[in-house]
């Protein structure tokens, strides 16, 4: 087990919001085994010495939102359609390479068939990528965000053999049907349960208001998540919707677009993580009509924005936890992934938040996010070593995180993905 020293750093403690001037960090096979300033961490059992050359050291970026879809155009309809699986699958694979070179460690999947695949190949080293947590196929009820575009059901749905694409979910109606549907979800190996308790942008019919799932439906299948060890992470635009998720204890809120008063105070109370994936609704409202998405999906996201971003800063200043999550599924321009830090940047510029906290938001509340808040997230002894070397300081200047070539070294476990630091 090699023991390597990460010498003359400067680290940044996301906790506290400060960078450890003239540190050192130990890593011993998959951990750190230390870290502290120079005088406080012993280098006489490094095998190897990497010198950061008085550069930040911080945590690995975790998307807490995302899909890998492989997809390359916003039609969500007709590419699947054109596409064969086994190019989805092959375009997944470059784009976990991107998010590794842009200094992600983990990403959260919410809703796919290609991720639940693709996280053994890079458990096992086939592909370098970040470290994958996946929902696998989501739950929906008929005529819900996840039933998107009305195909036959022999092509829509997860459990057919003959499905298409990597967006399939498990359509189920009533409370029998959905506690089924959550253990085929957990039979699929599932490391979370992903609903729709509203309808949203990408789904024709429905409205981002309507409520879906009755709260008996979500009660049965966080129940059954519970009894696994898992938790449910619920799309939820509308009040309502979100309300109903929180009631039915459901763990993390994601987009939250049009969340009121009491949808934050159900958050505070049990203790819920909203992830307002700010980025794609950027992504849409700049580049939709370019990339031919539908004029309905461009009409509900125009509605949406009215709330989203006022919504998100008044969840974070009543104390809300927030994640940086993109709902990015891939492309050639918009929605790409290896952009992903954007979610950050727009934390600081469009909430209002202080680089500091974007920074835990990205890296501790996403953690949680992932269900992995106590390895990873921070560097701390006894944590996995997933880390970044960063040109220049994130506190000062988040944008650079979006500069791929300012982010020198990425370490996952202890397994360097990347590193541009000459004499290593």
């Amino acid at each position: 087990m090699e023991t390597i020293l990460i010498d003359n750093a400067r680290v940044l403690d996301v906790k506290k919001g400060r960078i450890v001037e003239n540190a050192r960090l130990l890593v011993e096979g998959k951990y750190i085994a230390d870290v502290g300033t120079s005088g406080e961490v012993d280098a006489s059992r490094a095998d190897k010495v990497i010198d950061a050359g008085g550069r930040v050291v911080m945590p690995g970026l975790i998307d807490a939102h995302m899909h890998l879809s492989g997809l390359r155009t916003g039609d969500v309809v007709k590419e699947p359609l054109f596409t064969s699986y086994e190019t989805l699958v092959a375009r997944a694979v470059r784009d976990l390479e991107a998010l590794a070179e842009a200094g992600f460690t983990t990403v959260v999947d919410a809703g796919g068939l290609i991720a639940l695949g693709l996280k053994q190949a890079v458990e096992e080293g086939t592909v370098v990528g970040p470290r994958i947590v996946a929902a696998g196929a989501p739950l929906s009820q008929t005529f819900g965000h996840g039933d998107t575009h009305y195909l036959p059901l022999e092509i829509s749905d997860a459990r057919s053999p003959h499905r298409i694409g990597s967006f399939a979910s498990l359509i189920c109606d009533g409370v029998d049907e959905c506690r089924k549907a959550a253990r085929y979800a957990l039979r699929m190996g599932s490391d979370f349960i992903k609903i729709f308790t509203t309808g949203g942008v990408m789904s024709q019919r429905d409205r981002p208001e309507y409520t879906q799932f009755t709260l008996e439906e979500i009660k049965a299948i966080v129940e059954e998540a519970k009894a696994a060890g898992r938790f449910v992470h619920a799309h939820a635009e509308g009040d309502k919707g979100i309300v109903n998720a929180l009631l039915g204890g459901v763990k993390v809120i994601a987009h939250a677009d049009m969340i009121d008063e009491t949808g934050i105070q159900l958050a505070l109370e049990k203790d819920a993580v909203v992830v307002p994936t700010l980025a794609v609704s950027e992504h849409i409202l700049t580049y939709g009509r370019e990339l031919g998405l539908p004029d309905w999906a461009l009409e509900k996201e125009g509605f949406l924005i009215k709330y989203h971003v006022e919504r998100a800063r008044a969840a974070w200043r009543a104390g809300v936890k927030l994640a940086t999550g993109t709902d990015f599924w891939g492309g050639a321009r918009a929605f790409k992934h290896g952009d992903n830090a954007l979610e950050l940047v727009l934390f600081v510029e469009k909430i209002g938040m202080p680089p500091a906290e974007a920074l835990r938001a990205a890296t501790i509340n996403a953690a949680e996010v992932a269900g992995l808040r106590d390895q990873t997230g921070s560097l701390e002894k006894g944590k996995l070593a997933d880390l970044i070397i960063v040109d220049g300081n994130p506190l000062d200047d988040p944008k650079i995180l979006l500069d791929k070539n300012r982010i020198l070294l990425v370490m996952k476990a202890g397994s360097i993905l990347k590193n541009r630091i000459t004499g290593l």
